[in-house]
C-alpha cells in the first residue's frame, strides 16, 4: 500500500529514541496484519475525551483493530463527546488554576480531565437518562448485558441521532457497534455511569446482577481467544496503563495455568504507549520483559514500548497503519 504525506514524513523524520520506537511499533503493527495476525487495542487514561475516534474509528471501519480492551470512562466519554462536543470546555492555562478555580468549575457543572472540560448537564446526565430507559427496559424483560452491549443498544436504536453533535465518523464506539466489535469492559463501576448504577442499586431500582460483570468479561475473553489465536496470533497494543490493559492480558497464562488448556499462543505482538516510568513495583512502567516471566509473552514476540503521550502517538501510529 502506497503511503500518504503523514506516514511519508514520519518515515523520514523519526530515526531515532523515542520516534525511532513509534515507527519500530507501527511497521510491527502492520507486519502483524500482514501476516494474517489480529489486533486487540486497550484503552486507558481519557483517550475518548481526547477525541481519539478521529482516528480510532477508521481502524475499527478497516478492520486493523478486531477487539477492544477499554476502561468504563473511555466507553462512555465517547458518547458523552458525540452528543455534547459543543458544550466541552477547554482551558489551555490548566496548569495555573487555583482551587478556588476549580470550585468554580464544579459548581458551573464541568468536570475536568486536564486541558478539557466534560459538561455533566448535556453529556452525563442526557445520557444517564436514556441508560436508566435501557436499564429498565432489560429488568423488566428478565434480561442481562454486559456494559458495552447497553451502549450497543443506546446507539443502535438511533435514539441519539438527532443530538449528535461531530461527525458521527469520528465516534469510534459507533464504529464499533457497525461493526459489533468485541469490546471487554474490566472495572466498569469505576466511571460515571457506573456510579449512577450503584447509586440506583442501593436505592432498589436495579440489582447488581443485570449487568454482567468481570468475570464474566474474563470468560468471554478467553473464548473469544481461544477461537481467534490460531495462525499468526493475536497481538496487544496497549495505550496507558492501568485496568484496560493488565485485566486482558492474563487472560493467557489464565487459560493455561488456570484452565489448564493445552497449546495456547502467547500474545504475538506487544507495544505500548506510556509515559509512565519504571519504578519499584509498577506494572504500568514495567518493560515488556517483565511479562515473559508471567507467561503473556514468549520470547520471540514483537515488542515496543513508546515513552511518550498516547495523544500523540496513538494517531501517528494510527496514520501508518491507514496509510495516511
Amino acid at each position: 500500500m502506497s503511503k500518504g504525506p503523514v506516514s511519508q514524513y514520519i518515515e523520514k523524520h523519526f530515526l531515532h529514541f523515542n520516534a525511532a520506537a513509534l515507527m519500530d511499533a507501527a511497521r510491527g503493527y502492520e507486519r502483524h496484519l500482514q501476516k494474517g495476525g489480529k489486533m486487540m487495542i486497550t484503552l486507558a487514561g481519557a483517550m475518548s475525551t481526547a477525541e481519539l475516534g478521529k482516528s480510532l474509528a477508521e481502524m475499527i471501519r478497516q478492520d486493523k483493530v478486531h477487539i477492544i480492551s477499554c476502561t468504563g470512562a473511555n466507553l462512555e466519554e465517547d458518547v458523552f463527546n458525540l452528543v455534547a462536543h459543543d458544550f466541552y470546555k477547554r482551558i489551555p492555562h490548566y496548569r495555573d488554576l487555583t482551587p478556588e478555580d476549580e470550585w468554580n468549575l464544579l459548581e458551573q457543572k464541568y468536570n475536568r480531565v486536564t486541558d478539557t472540560c466534560i459538561p455533566e448537564e448535556e453529556a452525563m446526565r442526557r445520557i444517564e437518562d436514556k441508560m436508566l430507559h435501557l436499564w429498565a427496559e432489560a429488568r423488566d424483560s428478565g434480561q442481562r448485558y454486559f456494559p458495552h452491549e447497553f451502549f450497543y443498544r443506546l446507539l443502535r436504536d438511533g435514539r441519539l441521532e438527532n443530538e449528535y453533535q461531530i461527525d458521527p465518523k469520528d465516534s469510534w464506539l459507533l464504529a464499533a457497534m457497525e461493526k459489533n466489535l468485541p469490546i471487554v469492559v474490566p472495572g466498569w463501576e469505576d466511571s460515571t455511569l457506573g456510579n449512577i448504577f450503584a447509586a440506583h442499586c442501593m436505592r432498589g431500582t436495579f440489582e447488581p446482577t443485570l449487568v454482567k460483570t468481570g468475570i464474566e468479561y474474563m470468560a468471554r475473553l478467553a473464548d473469544w481467544y481461544m477461537k481467534n489465536s490460531g495462525g499468526a496470533g493475536i497481538g496487544f497494543f496497549q495505550i496507558g496503563g492501568g485496568i484496560a490493559g493488565d485485566f486482558p492480558i492474563c487472560v493467557v497464562p489464565m487459560l493455561y495455568q488456570d484452565l489448564q488448556k493445552e497449546d495456547v499462543p502467547f500474545w504475538a505482538y506487544f507495544a505500548q504507549i506510556s509515559d509512565s516510568t519504571t519504578s519499584y513495583g509498577s506494572y504500568s512502567g514495567a518493560v515488556p520483559n517483565e511479562k515473559i516471566t508471567w507467561g503473556k509473552l514468549s520470547v520471540d514476540a514483537p515488542k515496543y514500548i513508546i515513552e511518550s503521550d498516547a495523544t500523540i502517538v496513538a494517531p501517528l501510529i494510527f496514520a501508518w497503519v491507514l496509510g495516511w
